[in-house]
Parts: C-alpha cells; sequence; structure tokens
C-alpha cells in the first residue's frame, strides 16, 4: 500500500515542476505581483518537500515494524523451540540438524527475497517510466502548433526544454535497463517478465522518440510557416508605402522642382531595385517549406500578389522615371530656348543698329566685335542643336506636349536661320570696307619700308674704316637681300589686291592704281641706290672674337658664382625641393661650359704665348683671373650643396614633428577634456573609450619614435639646425612620455571612478529598499481585532527580513571602507553614504520595533498563545526536517537556518509571559506553555547541530559542483572568441584582435589557480564516497577537455593572427607603395611643358632628382616581392591574393618606370629644340656680324691693310658649304616627315577599316538574333508581324549602304597593299559580306514565311465560315418537322428550294476556298499535311451537303444519314465514340479518354508536374472536367482532386510548334493555364479541337481551325457509320 501511495504521490512532481516552471517565467516576464507568486511556489516546494519527507519517514517507520515483528516471530519460534529442547533433550542431535538446514534454507530463501526486491523495484522504476513517457506522448500528442510567430516560438522552445528532459531521463532509463539485462542474464526467475517489460518500455521509448521528432518538424515548420507570413505583410506594407510613392502623378512645376522629384526618384527606384533580393529571399523560404503548408496557406497566390505589386511598383517606377524625364527635358528646352531667343534678340539689336565707318580705327573695332562674336555664336549653335536633340527626342517618344514643343523648335530655328543670314550680311559689308582701308594701310607700310631701307643703304657712307664700321656695313648689306625679296614678294600681292579691289569698288579705282604706281617709283629708286653700294667685305679678326666670348664667358661665370653665392635658405620642404633641383641645373650648366672653358684656355694661351705687349699681359692676367673663379665656383658649388641638402633634410624633419604634433596634440586634447562619469555604465564606456584611445596612442608610438630617431640622428651627423632639431626631438619624446603616464593615470582614475560608482549604485539600491521597508513598517492599520494575528506573523517575517538583510548593510559597510583605504580622496563621499544610510537603518529598525510593541500591546493574550502554537508547530516541522536524509540538491536548494530566529520568539515568550503576570491572566497556564515551548526548542538544539554537520558537508559537494560549472561557463563563453575565425580585414583590426587573444591567453593564465583549485578540491570529494561521484568525474574530464581545448585554440588563433597579420602588414606596405607610385604616377603624366631652356633644364633635372627616387624605391619593392615570396613559400592561406597584389606592385612599377623613361624622353626632346632654337639664334646673330663684315666698302688704306681684310674674307666658301648641308639636311627632314604622315595616314585607313568591318559585323549579326522565329497564331498576328518585318527591312537599308562603303574601302585598300594585309581585308569584307547575305536571305525567308502563314490562316479562316454555314444549313434541313397535308409539303419545298439557291450562291466559296488549298499544296506549303486534310474534309463536307440537300426523299424514308450535331454532342448515334448512357449523360455534351499534359499553372509559372497523363475529359455547361475514368465521371470523382476548367474565353487550337507527338491541340484559358492534348490521328485531330473550340462562348472569335464535321459520300451504311465513328469521335475510343 505504501508503494501504491509512494507511486500516485511521484505522479505528481509533474505538475509541481510545471509550477515552478511557471513562477520562473512569470519572473521572467517581470510579471507585477511576482512577490506573491514567488511566496506561493516556495510554500508548494515546502509543502511538497515536507510531503516526500513524511513518506520517507513513513516508509522506514514501516519498514522498522515489520523488522520488528519479524523479529518477535523468530522470538516466539526461539522460545517454543527452547520449551521443546525441555522436552526433548533426546532429540537434540536431530534439531541441530535441522537447525543446520533451517538455516541453509534462509538464507537460500533471503537470496530469493533479495532477487525478488530487485525484480520489483526493476518493475517500479519501469512502470515509473513508462507513466512518464504516457505523459509526455499527451503532450506530444498535442496538435496545437501555434496561432502566430510568437506562439509558434514559445511551443518550439517547450519541445526543447522537453528533448533535454527526455535526454536526461534516457540515461536513468538506460541504467535500469541494464539492471534488468544483467537480472535476465543471471538466469533470474523471471527472466522472461524482464525480458518482456524491456521490450515493452524500449518500444514505447522509440515510439516517444519517433513522436517528438514529428513534433519538433511540424513546429519548425509552423514556425517557418509564421515567419514566412509576417515576411510578407512587411513585404507588402512596403509595397504599398512604395506604390503610393511611384503613382502620384506630380513631375513638378519647372526645372528645379523637377531635378529635386528626379533625385527623389532615383532614391527610390534604387530602393526598390534593391529590395529585389527581399523578395528573392521571400521566394526561397517559400520553397523549404513543405507543400501542403504552401496549398493551405495559399503561400504561391501570396507570393504571386506580391511579385504582381512588385512587377507594378517597377513598372510605375520606370513610367514616373520616364514622364520626369521628359518633364525634365521639357523645361531644359524651354529655358535653353528662352536663353538663345534673348541673345538673338539682344544681337540682332546690335547688327540692326550697327552702321559700317569709313576710318580703320572704327572698322578694327567693328572686326574684333564680330570677331567676339564668332564664338558665341558657336556657343549659341551647339545650344541650338541641343535644343533640337531634345525637340526630336521628345517628340519621338510620343510627349503630350508636342505641338508646343514643335512650334517652339520652328520659332527658334526660324530666328537662328534669320540671325545667320543677318550676321553674314554685316560680315560682308565689314570685309569689304576693311579690304579697301588694309590695301591703303599696307601701301602706306611698303612705302615706308622701301625708303626707311634706302636710307639704311644712303647711311652706309659714313661708316669708317675700322673694324666695327665694316662689320656693321657687311651686316646691313647682306640683311638688305633678305629685304628685297620679301618687298618685291609684297609689291606682287599688292598689285593683285589692287586688281581686285579695283573692280569690286570701281568709284575708287583711280586712287587705288594711283598708290600703287607710287609704290612702284620708290621701289625703283631703292634699287638703283643699293646697285651702286653693293660690295663684298672680309672676315672679322679672330682676336676680336676670341675677346667678345671672353667677356661672355666672364659675365657668365660672374652671374653663376653669384647665383651659387645666395643667401636664401629654404623655409618649407617644397622650397628646400625647388632649391635643390635649381642647385642641381647649375651644375650641370657648369659642366655644359667645361668644354668651352677648355677651348678658351687653349685660345687664350695660343693667342698670348710670346707676346710681351702690354694689351696682351692684361689679357693673360685675365685669364688667370678666369682659372681662380671657376675653381672658385665648383668649391662654391660644394658648399651650397652640403647646405642645401641640410636644409633639406631639416625641412622633412620639421614636417614630420608637424605630424607627430599633431598626433600629441590631440592626445592632449583628448586627455585634458575626459570627465569623469556618474553613472556605472558611463565608467563602463569611458573605461572602454580610453582602451581604446591607449590602443591608438600604441598604433602612433612608431611614427613617433621615427621623428626622435631622425632628429638624434641628425644631430649627431651635424646638421647646420642641430640645436633646435636636438630642442624639437626632445621636446616631443618628452610629451610623448607625459601623454603615456597621463593615458595610464587618467585610466586609474577612470577605474577607480567605476568603483566608486558601483559603491554609490549599491548605496542608492539599499536606500530605495529602505525607504520601501519604511512605508511597510510605518503603516499603522492594525486598530481592529480582526486578522491581527495573521498581522503579527507577517511583522515577525518582516521583522526577518530585515534582519537577515543587515548582512547587506554591512556588505556595503565593509566595500565603503576597503574603497577608503585603496582610495583615500573617496573618503568623504563614502563615508557620507554610510552615516545616511546608518541613519536610515536605525530609523528602519526603531519604526519596526515601535509597531510590534504596538501589535503586542493590541492583544498580548491572544498573540502570546498564537505564537507558542506557531512555535510549537515550527518545531513539529523541524522535527520531520531534521530526521529527512534530504541535504539539497544544489547550493542554492539548501535550507537556511532559522534557529537564532525562533530563538529570539523564544525569549520574547518569556518578556510577553512576564507582561502576561503583571497583568494577572491566567499564569500558570501561560508558564506551562511556555516552558513547554522550550523545552523543545532545546531538544531539538543537538540534532540540528548535526544535521547542520551534513549541510555542510553538502554544501561543499554542491559549491565544488557550482564552481566546476561555474569554469564550464566560462570556458564555454569564451571558446567562441578562441575558436573564431574572424581574423581582421586590415591592419589595425588585426593588431587589436591579437592584443584581445593575448588579453584572453592572460585570462587563462589567470584562471588557471582556480581549475588547480577544483582539481584538488575534487581528489578530497571524490576520496569522500560522495554519492554523485560519477556525475563529478564526468564533468571533471568535460573540464579537463574544454581547458586543454581553450589552450590549443588561443594558441592556433594566436598563430593564425600572426599569420593574418604577417599578410596585413604586407597590405598595408604595398598600399602604401602603390600609393606613392600613384602618386608620381601624376607627376609623370602631367603635359607641362617648359616655355624656354632655362626651365626646361630646371625640368629635366627635377625628373632626374624623382627618376633616382624611383631608381632608389626598387629596394622597397624588391622587399615587398620578397616577403611575398616568404609567404607563399610559407603556404600562407592567402598566398594566391598576394601573389596577385605583388605581380599588382610589380606591374605598377614597371608602368612608372616606363612613364618616367617616357617623359625623359619628351623632357630631353624639348630640352634639344630649345638648343636648337638657341643655335640658331646663334647661327643668326654670326651671319648678321658676318653680314656686316661682308657688306663692308672699305677697300683697305693700303697694301697691308687690304691683305688683311683678303684674309678675312676668305671663309665665304666655307659658310656657303655649312648652308648647303645644313639646307639638303633640312630637306631630308622634311622627306621623312612627309612620309611618315603618308605611312601614318595609310595606317589609320586601314586600321578604320578593321574597326568599321568589326562594328558591321556586329551590327549585321545583333540584326539577326533580333530576328524573330514566330509566325503569329492568327490572321491579325500574321499581319502585325509582317508589318513589323517591313520595318525591320527598312532599318537594315543603312546597314546595306555601310556594307557598300565597306566594299568600296576594301578594293582602295586592296589595291595599296600585298601579302598578308590583301589577304586580312578580304577575309575581314568576306566575313561582312556573307554575314550581310545570311541576313538577307534570313529576312526574305521570313517574309516568305509570313505570307505562307497568312495564306494558310486565310484558308483555314474560309473553311471555318463555310463549316459554319454548312452546319447551320443542315441543322434547318434535319429541324423541319414532316408535312401534314399538300399546301405544308409545298412550304416545305418551297424553303428547301431556297436552301437549294443559297447552296448554289455558296458554290464560288468552296471553289475559291478549294483552289487556294490547291495553290497551298501545289506551291509545297510548310503546313501541306494540315492543308491537305482540311481541304479534302471541306470537300467531302460540300458533297455532303448536297446529298443533304436532295428534295426527292420520301416523308415516311427514314433518313440513312443521321445528324451530325446528333453525333458530336453523343446523344444521337449509338456508333460513335462517346457511349450513349441514356438519361443519365444527358447533361454531358463531350466525354472520352484523352492523353494530356499540362504547360502552365499562370501566366509566368511553368507547371510543377508536365508528365503525359491518360485522362477522362468531360465537357459540361462550358466546363471541361478531367477524371480517372468514365466511373469516376460518373461518381462525380475528379482526376487529382482538379476543379473543372473554365472554357469561357479559351482559345482551342493545333499545336503546331509542338513536335515531340503528332496529332496534338493545345487549350488555353483565361486564369494562364495550359494544356496539350494528343488525339488519336489528324482527324481526331481537328475534331476534338473544333468541338472543345465551339463549346466555348466566344468561339466565334477565338478559335482558328475550321470546324471539320464531315460525312462520306459512299452508299454503304457500315462504312458509314465507321467513317462518321472515325470523324465525330470527340477523343480515342476506350478499350473495353
Amino acid at each position: 500500500k505504501h508503494e501504491a501511495i509512494e507511486t500516485d504521490i511521484a505522479a505528481y512532481e509533474e505538475r509541481v515542476l510545471a509550477v515552478v516552471a511557471v513562477a520562473r517565467e512569470l519572473e521572467t516576464e517581470n510579471y507585477h505581483d511576482i512577490k506573491r507568486i514567488a511566496a506561493r511556489k516556495d510554500n508548494v516546494l515546502r509543502l511538497w518537500e515536507y510531503l516526500l519527507e513524511l513518506l520517507k519517514a513513513r516508509r522506514q517507520r514501516l519498514e522498522m515494524n515489520l523488522g520488528l515483528q519479524r523479529v518477535f516471530q523468530e522470538m516466539l519460534y526461539i522460545m517454543d523451540w527452547m520449551d521443546e529442547m525441555k522436552v526433548i533433550r533426546d532429540r537434540v542431535a536431530h534439531m541441530e540438524f535441522c537447525y543446520q538446514e533451517l538455516t541453509q534454507l534462509a538464507v537460500e530463501r533471503r537470496a530469493r527475497l533479495e532477487e525478488s526486491r530487485r525484480l520489483w523495484k526493476f518493475f517500479w522504476e519501469m512502470a515509473e517510466e513508462e507513466g512518464w513517457i504516457r505523459e509526455k506522448e499527451q503532450i506530444l500528442s498535442s496538435d496545437d502548433c501555434g496561432k502566430d510567430l510568437t506562439g509558434a516560438v514559445r511551443l518550439l522552445s517547450q519541445h526543447r526544454a522537453l528533448e533535454d528532459e527526455m535526454s536526461g531521463r534516457a540515461g536513468h532509463l538506460q541504467h535500469t535497463v541494464r539492471e534488468g539485462q544483467a537480472m535476465a542474464d543471471a538466469g533470474h526467475f523471471g527472466e522472461d517478465k524482464i525480458r518482456e517489460r524491456i521490450a515493452d518500455v524500449q518500444a514505447q521509448w522509440a515510439a516517444l522518440e519517433q513522436l517528438a521528432a514529428v513534433r519538433k518538424k511540424r513546429l519548425e515548420e509552423a514556425c517557418s510557416l509564421h515567419q514566412f507570413q509576417a515576411d510578407a505583410d512587411d513585404v507588402d506594407t512596403w509595397t504599398l508605402d512604395a506604390l503610393r510613392i511611384v503613382s502620384t502623378a506630380d513631375v513638378g512645376h519647372d526645372e528645379f522642382s523637377t531635378q529635386a522629384l528626379v533625385k527623389k526618384h532615383k532614391d527610390a527606384s534604387a530602393e526598390v531595385a534593391s529590395y529585389r533580393s527581399v523578395i528573392d529571399a521571400l521566394h526561397e523560404q517559400a520553397q523549404s517549406l513543405p507543400p501542403e503548408q504552401v496549398q493551405a496557406a495559399n503561400v504561391n497566390e501570396r507570393l504571386a500578389g506580391i511579385e504582381e505589386r512588385y512587377k507594378e511598383v517597377s513598372e510605375l517606377s520606370r513610367l514616373r522615371k520616364q514622364a520626369l524625364q521628359d518633364a525634365l527635358a521639357l523645361y531644359k528646352m524651354f529655358s535653353e530656348a528662352d536663353a538663345c531667343e534673348h541673345w538673338i534678340d539682344e544681337k540682332e539689336l546690335w547688327l540692326n543698329s550697327m552702321e559700317i565707318p569709313e576710318k580703320l580705327e572704327d572698322l578694327e573695332v567693328i572686326q574684333h566685335r564680330f570677331e567676339s562674336l564668332e564664338p558665341e555664336m558657336n556657343n549659341q549653335a551647339s545650344r541650338v542643336a541641343v535644343v533640337n536633340q531634345i525637340a526630336r527626342q521628345l517628340i519621338h517618344s510620343g510627349h503630350p506636349s508636342e505641338k508646343d514643343i514643335k512650334a517652339q523648335q520652328d520659332k527658334l530655328n526660324t530666328r537662328w536661320s534669320q540671325f545667320r543670314d543677318l550676321v553674314d550680311q554685316k560680315k560682308e559689308s565689314l570685309n569689304s570696307a576693311l579690304g579697301v582701308q588694309n590695301y591703303h594701310l599696307d601701301c602706306n607700310e611698303t612705302k615706308s619700308w622701301i625708303r626707311e631701307k634706302t636710307k639704311v643703304i644712303e647711311s652706309t657712307q659714313e661708316l669708317g674704316n675700322d673694324l666695327t664700321g665694316v662689320m656693321a656695313l657687311q651686316r646691313k648689306l647682306t640683311g638688305m637681300e633678305r629685304d628685297l625679296a620679301a618687298i618685291e614678294a609684297k609689291l606682287g600681292d599688292l598689285r593683285g589686291e589692287a586688281e581686285r579691289l579695283a573692280g569690286e569698288h570701281p568709284d575708287q579705282a583711280k586712287a587705288i592704281t594711283g598708290r600703287l604706281a607710287e609704290i612702284t617709283a620708290v621701289w625703283e629708286e631703292m634699287k638703283e641706290t643699293l646697285r651702286n653700294r653693293e660690295a663684298s667685305l672680309g672676315e672679322a679678326s679672330k682676336l676680336q672674337q676670341f675677346l667678345r666670348e671672353l667677356d661672355d664667358f666672364q659675365s657668365w661665370l660672374s652671374r653663376t658664382q653669384t647665383a651659387i653665392a645666395s643667401e636664401d635658405m629654404p623655409n618649407t620642404l617644397a622650397e628646400a625641393e625647388k632649391l635643390l633641383a635649381q642647385h642641381e641645373g647649375i651644375k650641370n650648366e657648369i659642366n655644359n661650359y667645361e668644354e668651352d672653358y677648355q677651348k678658351m684656355r687653349d685660345m687664350g694661351e695660343m693667342v698670348t704665348q710670346g707676346q710681351t705687349d702690354a694689351q696682351y699681359m692684361f689679357l693673360r692676367q685675365r685669364l688667370q683671373a678666369l682659372d681662380t673663379g671657376w675653381n672658385e665656383l665648383h668649391k662654391m658649388w660644394e658648399n651650397r650643396q652640403n647646405l642645401l641638402s641640410q636644409s633639406h633634410a631639416y625641412q622633412i624633419f620639421l614636417r614630420d614633428t608637424k605630424q607627430a604634433e599633431a598626433f600629441l596634440n590631440n592626445q592632449e586634447y583628448v586627455l585634458a577634456h575626459t570627465e569623469m562619469p556618474t553613472t556605472l555604465e558611463g565608467a563602463e564606456a569611458a573605461i572602454k573609450k580610453q582602451e581604446d584611445f591607449m590602443t591608438t596612442m600604441d598604433a602612433n608610438e612608431d611614427k613617433i619614435n621615427g621623428v626622435v630617431e631622425a632628429g638624434r640622428r641628425l644631430a649627431s651627423d651635424g646638421n647646420i639646425n642641430a640645436d633646435r632639431i636636438q630642442e624639437k626631438a626632445a621636446s616631443i619624446d618628452d610629451r610623448h612620455k607625459k601623454n603615456r603616464e597621463a593615458a595610464v593615470e587618467l585610466l586609474m582614475r577612470l577605474k577607480d571612478n567605476r568603483d566608486l560608482q558601483k559603491f554609490l549604485q549599491d548605496c542608492q539600491e539599499l536606500s530605495l529598499w529602505i525607504n520601501e521597508k519604511m512605508l511597510t513598517a510605518q503603516d499603522m492599520s492594525y486598530d481592529e481585532a480582526r486578522n491581527l494575528h495573521s498581522k503579527w506573523l507577517k511583522h515577525q517575517a518582516f521583522m526577518a527580513e530585515l534582519q537577515s538583510n543587515k548582512e547587506w548593510l554591512d556588505k556595503i559597510e565593509k566595500e565603503g571602507k576597503q574603497l577608503v583605504s585603496e582610495k583615500p580622496e573617496t573618503e568623504a563621499v563614502v563615508k557620507e553614504k554610510l552615516a545616511a544610510l546608518q541613519k536610515m537603518w536605525t530609523k528602519l529598525e526603531t519604526t519596526t520595533q515601535t509597531k510590534a510593541q504596538c501589535l503586542f500591546d493590541a492583544n498580548k493574550a491572544e498573540l502570546f498563545t498564537q505564537s507558542c502554537a506557531d512555535l510549537d508547530k515550527w518545531l513539529v516541522g523541524l522535527e520531520g526536517q531534521i530526521q529527512s536524509d534530504d541535504y539539497g540538491k544544489d547550493l542554492t536548494s539548501m535550507l537556511e537556518n532559522q534557529v537564532e530566529v525562533r530563538q529570539r520568539e523564544v525569549e520574547e515568550l518569556q518578556s510577553q509571559a512576564h507582561v502576561l503576570r503583571q497583568e494577572g491572566k491566567d499564569t500558570d497556564e501561560v508558564d506551562g506553555r511556555r516552558k513547554e515551548v522550550e523545552l523543545k526548542f532545546k531538544e531539538l538544539l543537538e540534532p540540528l547541530q548535526k544535521r547542520k554537520d551534513f549541510l555542510m558537508a553538502s554544501r561543499e559537494i554542491h559549491q565544488f559542483n557550482r564552481d566546476m560549472e561555474d569554469e564550464i561557463l566560462w570556458v564555454e563563453e569564451r571558446m567562441p572568441l578562441a575558436t573564431s575565425t574572424d581574423h581582421g580585414h586590415n591592419l589595425q583590426t588585426v593588431q587589436l584582435l591579437i592584443k584581445k587573444n593575448q588579453t584572453l591567453q592572460k585570462e587563462i593564465q589567470g584562471h588557471q589557480p582556480r581549475c588547480d583549485d577544483i582539481f584538488e578540491r575534487s581528489q578530497s570529494i571524490l576520496k569522500a564516497d560522495s554519492p554523485n561521484v560519477e556525475a563529478i568525474q564526468v564533468r571533471l574530464s568535460d573540464l579537463q577537455q574544454l581547458w586543454s581545448l581553450i589552450i590549443q585554440e588561443t594558441e592556433k588563433r594566436h598563430a593564425r593572427l600572426e599569420e593574418a597579420h604577417k599578410a596585413q602588414q604586407y597590405y598595408f606596405d604595398a598600399a602604401e607603395a602603390e600609393a606613392w607610385m600613384s602618386e608620381q604616377e601624376l607627376y609623370m603624366m602631367s603635359e607641362e611643358k617648359a616655355k624656354d631652356e632655362q626651365s626646361s633644364v630646371a625640368m629635366l633635372k627635377k625628373h632626374q632628382i624623382l627618376e633616382q627616387a624611383v631608381e632608389d624605391y626598387a629596394e622597397t619593392v624588391h622587399q615587398l616581392s620578397k616577403t611575398s615570396r616568404g609567404l607563399v613559400a610559407a603556404n600562407h592561406p592567402e598566398s594566391e591574393r598576394i601573389g596577385m597584389r605583388q605581380s599588382q606592385v610589380d606591374k605598377l612599377y614597371a608602368g612608372l618606370k616606363d612613364l618616367s623613361e617616357e617623359r625623359r624622353g619628351k623632357l630631353e626632346e624639348r630640352f634639344r629644340l630649345f638648343q636648337l632654337n638657341r643655335e640658331v639664334d646663334d647661327l643668326e646673330q654670326w651671319i648678321a656680324e658676318r653680314e656686316v663684315v661682308a657688306g663692308s666698302h672699305e677697300l683697305g688704306q693700303d697694301y697691308e691693310h687690304v691683305t688683311r681684310e683678303f684674309a678675312r674674307h676668305t671663309d665665304a666658301a666655307t659658310v656657303a658649304e655649312w648652308k648647303d648641308g645644313l639646307n639638303e639636311a633640312w630637306a631630308d627632314l622634311l622627306e621623312l616627315i612627309d612620309t611618315r604622315t603618308q605611312i601614318l595616314a595609310a595606317s589609320y585607313e586601314l586600321h578604320k577599316f578593321y574597326h568599321d568591318a568589326k562594328e558591321i559585323l556586329g551590327r549585321i549579326l545583333d540584326k539577326h538574333k533580333k530576328l524573330p522565329e514566330e509566325l503569329g497564331r492568327d490572321q491579325n498576328t500574321v499581319e502585325t508581324l509582317q508589318r513589323m518585318h517591313t520595318t525591320f527591312e527598312h532599318d537594315i537599308q543603312a546597314l546595306g549602304t555601310q556594307v557598300r562603303q565597306l566594299q568600296e574601302d576594301a578594293v582602295r585598300l586592296q589595291s595599296a597593299y600585298a601579302g598578308d594585309k590583301a589577304d586580312d581585308i578580304q577575309r575581314r569584307e568576306g566575313e561582312v559580306l556573307e554575314a550581310w547575305r545570311s541576313l538577307l536571305e534570313a529576312c526574305e525567308g521570313r517574309r516568305t514565311r509570313l505570307l505562307d502563314t497568312g495564306d494558310k490562316f486565310r484558308f483555314f479562316s474560309m473553311v471555318r465560315d463555310l463549316m459554319l454555314w454548312m452546319e447551320d444549313v443542315i441543322r434547318l434541313i434535319e429541324t423541319q418537322e414532316k408535312p401534314r397535308d399538300v399546301s405544308s409539303v409545298e412550304l416545305l419545298m418551297n424553303n428547301h428550294q431556297g436552301i437549294k439557291a443559297e447552296i448554289d450562291a455558296r458554290n464560288d466559296s468552296f471553289t475559291a476556298c478549294i483552289e487556294l488549298g490547291k495553290s497551298l499544296l501545289a506551291r509545297k506549303h510548310y503546313a501541306s499535311e494540315e492543308v491537305g486534310i482540311v481541304r479534302r474534309m471541306t470537300e467531302e463536307d460540300g458533297v455532303e451537303g448536297e446529298m443533304n440537300g436532295v428534295p426527292e426523299r420520301s416523308s415516311k424514308e427514314p433518313s440513312p444519314i443521321p445528324s451530325p450535331s446528333a453525333d458530336r454532342w453523343g446523344r444521337g448515334s449509338q456508333s460513335a465514340t462517346l457511349p450513349a448512357k441514356g438519361q443519365e449523360t444527358a447533361s454531358a455534351q463531350l466525354e472520352g479518354l484523352l492523353h494530356r499534359k499540362h504547360e502552365w499553372e499562370g501566366h509566368n509559372k511553368k507547371a510543377s508536374s508536365r508528365s503525359w497523363h491518360n485522362v477522362y475529359c468531360a465537357i459540361n455547361n462550358h466546363e471541361m472536367g478531367f477524371y480517372k475514368d468514365n466511373k469516376s465521371a460518373a461518381q462525380g470523382v475528379p482526376y487529382h482532386s482538379e476543379i473543372p476548367v473554365s472554357l469561357k474565353d479559351a482559345v482551342c487550337e493545333v499545336a503546331v510548334d509542338y513536335k515531340k507527338k503528332k496529332h496534338v491541340f493545345k487549350l488555353r484559358v483565361t486564369d494562364g493555364n495550359e494544356y496539350l492534348f494528343q488525339a488519336k490521328d489528324d482527324v481526331s485531330l481537328l475534331l476534338s479541337s473544333e468541338l472543345i473550340q465551339h463549346d466555348t462562348p466566344a468561339s466565334s472569335h477565338a478559335h482558328t481551325l475550321p470546324a471539320t464535321v464531315t460525312l462520306t459520300t459512299e452508299s454503304s451504311p457500315g462504312k458509314r457509320e465507321k467513317d462518321k465513328e472515325k470523324r465525330f469521335s470527340l477523343f480515342s475510343k476506350k478499350k473495353q
């Protein structure tokens, strides 16, 4: 019975756990009355534990009683045995034997009982497991999957908790099963039942796991569905918002507003385009849903709606974009047009008011205005062209304001044409007047020129016979020849100009010719003077030339020394570089003068050698001074070079110091403006910010140290600014160290502030708690005696709570004292807070004591009695707890020791009893109850102490478990960081990750002692034989594995981060190299050109410096290459990327060197050009000097003088030779330039031909691809396609013109080239011509196919009309009633004759239709087979129509030919394929078996299953239903639950484009579904498609094939029935 009670109570454990779980969930959700919930939960747990303790105590008592009764029974047996021993002593031996046997039997029975006990314990545990399994099966069998996403997620979380519980129970179940297996294997007497029970429970457990898996799958699918619905709702909301935005009709009222709208719409369009990924993700989410949920939740319809709305949004966005662009273009066009018209108005006003003046100055002013007008007109012409282009585009796009645009365009073009005509007219008048004035001006200038030259010739008579005079005369006469040739050419031009102007201005012809005559007379006079003064002179003295060159060289030397001796010092790095470049240019100039200096020295020595004259001695002194100046120049250059180099290094140091000082200033600013936060959260954030700041300081430390080291190195090298450099470096170093110390100090102060804020927050929380409790303590609502005891108990609990929370105050005081001892500066704040807290706590205790005294005074006796009862009750409960073996399941569940509180209550009972005695209220009874309670309390003290020891041991175990779990949790929390694969994407992040990993390693090292302590404590716990040894060992092994794993992972991550650091360092260096090279490339690509020789020399020197820097940078590139090769050789994970990056760097460096060489070549070429210019100038000067000598008329004063002059003149032949050589070289150069120009022109034409051929070929192939293959579904579409094809042919006519031009270019180029070039040209031409012929053939073929398709559809239309007419006629003939008298017979005959006449009238239509079909067959039409079938059917129907039209048939004779309509609808003929079912099938118009394939489910969605299936089809009331067979059709059971297809507005046609099967027709309905059906043969194909099409309400407009209902002309009834069955079968006949 007791075991049954235990089983019943154990079943309630789940309910208790459920209550606890609900309470925890309410606590996590911050339920407003959580305190009452927690109290109720604690009460339930206390009662539950008390019940378990009672149950256990009762079991122990029962077991003890059972043992006692067994002892009593054994004692009775022994007493009886002793009595018998007294009686029968002679049977002692026999009794001893029996006793031994009894002992043996007892042992065997004990063993059997032990086995039985194990068996029933096994059965009890298995029964408990079965009960738990059944309970969970009920939970898992629930169909509730949540009504929304929150509910589904909550149920899934509960299910995961259940799975965790199952995994926990699985171990216990396996342990029980192993025990059962062990008993069965040991041959237990209940082996069969054990095995059977094990199998049963394992089967139930497997079913439970399967059920759990099924429910988990359902819950996950429900979550996915609800998530899809939520995402779809979000998409719908976004779509509606987007529709509202893009559907607005506002396009702005001017250009500015429209541009603003365009910008907004651009953002909206980008958002619409980016939202495509969201919808695609929604599609992928829908694809992951199960099919049943997709169908049940209408997911496809939802997606289709979303897609449709998104397409609508996209289309509206596109339309709005077009509308905004059109509006913007319109406003721009109007704005530009108005601006152009305004400009035209201004200029027309000026032109109309302008008059042509007569003075040349006024004409030049007006001409200058016209010259400035031309660029303005060009600008305005481009604006007018833009307006016309915009207008054409708007008109072509069909703008709604097309008429206004056209009017504005025409108006502007008209005004522009009129303005251009006016300008041309005014310009022509101005040019004419300018021509006359310029002619007169040229005449005056030419006349003055001639007279000036005459005066120059005459002035030569005054020149003396000295060297200077002779050289001046020669220069004048030599230059005179060039001037005479120029004057003579000018006279020729003036004669032609005079003739033209005389013809244009007859009124001024006399004055024009008179001026020309004056000039001619002056010209003749000058020539006569020149002939009289012409003579030849000798060469100038070499000595004079040497002295002149010496003067020039000394002047250059003086200038250069002055430039080098400049005291200018650079103040910036750019100035230092500029001065260095200039100084290097001076060095090159000195080197260039080295050769001249040597020649001058040699010439001077030759001239002064052996001469003693004073002048020659003076010349020798000048030469010595020249040598001294030349040597001093070199020394001065070296000194200046050293000085500038040191200044350049100093400026570089200053640049780096500025950057370092910027870093330091930023650091000082941050350190000076960091305030102490006043909250704990702010303190934590400030510490994090400071740590990041210090990380940045570490990153900048290398740069600052580099600046300091560079400064010290410059100072040690003896720089001219060594003192300043040393001072600057020391200042930066000191500031850096101070910033580092300040940062560390600030971090410590922030941490101190964090501790202070934490203390203040704890004080604040305690103050709030005290204030809250003060309100409770001040509640004095106890005036009524009702529930006074409950208030007393609550107050006692309140006092106990205060006493237990006194530790909180003590803890805060302890923390405050520790804070003051560690940080004395916080003493004032801490003491103030502690004093306030102590004061509040004292006030709370005083108020509580006062309230307790008041409650006690209100009803002392009742409170005393109730207090005694409560203590007695608590003591009874405490006795049960003392006897309990439950020492808690974890550290938090251990019982609190309340003895001290109860002891104070006992002491209070003494005071209460004393008060009652003073009042004289039943003193004996009061003392008796008090003493009884005190006695019980004292008796429980010793058992309580023993239980305390046991609890302490249990607490140690649980404390150990908690510490171990904390360490495992700590390791698991940091394991993701240790195993992270995030290695950073740049150098800074990698460095930060390395520091984080190092911090993690330090944390692991710091936690190592704690783990060691846990392992040491585990040894003592394992030796103490704890009941949970196996679990502790398992968790210890888990901790050891995790600890080893995290150490390994951190080391691996450190290695990976080191590799990433190397790679990122390489990337950083490579990026810097690329940036430097890109910067140099910008300079290399500069188009700046030198303006003179000096600037070209400077630029060349500067480029040489830069080129040397590029050459020096090769070491950096080589180092990068070495690093990359090392990383690749070490199999770095990013080896491929590193290799690619290095190749980019190498390629960039090679390109930079190429650019450098190219720019150097350009600069050298420019320099040589200026050298040539200088040499030409020198040559001209030398020639001018020689002209003076050669033109001199000095003939010598005596023989010696003449001899010297003649010797000087003998170099004329040499000069002439130089001149001829120079002319020949110039002619050769011109010839080479002309040849190069012709070659480049030919190459241009060849490559242009290649480009044109490639472009034309691409356009031809593009046109060929754009040629559609569709031939149309009916006559209208064919006509539309024919019009489109005509437009296409018109478009390619322009392409034909280009092809012909290409042929002409090819012929011209082939004649100019030979060999491979000619073959290549011919091949390119052949490719284009072949593609062009192919395009033309394709166009011609498509035109022919379109014409054939039009004829086919025209033929089918004629056939359809005739067949419909025949059906009507046949129906009219067959529906005539039988005549009853002669008059009715005559009436019928007349009607029949009218029908016959209508038949005769239709004979031409039949003939035309048949002829058209024959013509199609004769020209082998691509649809000849269909045309042939239809033509034969048409002819047969025509014959049959004639047979039906014969009026001689007797009225009594039944017609042998049944009605085609009756046959077709399945009600008239039993020989048709459709079976006759009487009244049951009267509603079905058509039915039978067909081969069906579902092609499309919607307008843009293919069917999910596109296989061929045999279905039984039935058409009824314009709907086609599909069934498995005729039985299913009769029962109304659709095929795969498909709904009938509506034939309203459906289209049925022969599937001519389907080639995989024969006799296939197509049915397309309005909802987008499309089906393919296969008939038995051609006749059945056409009949079936026509019958289905005829059943649609819009058949007269939709179908494209004729309704082919035919009858045979043969007389055999059997044959006729067979043919009718063949023709009128809607579907293939079903096999019986």
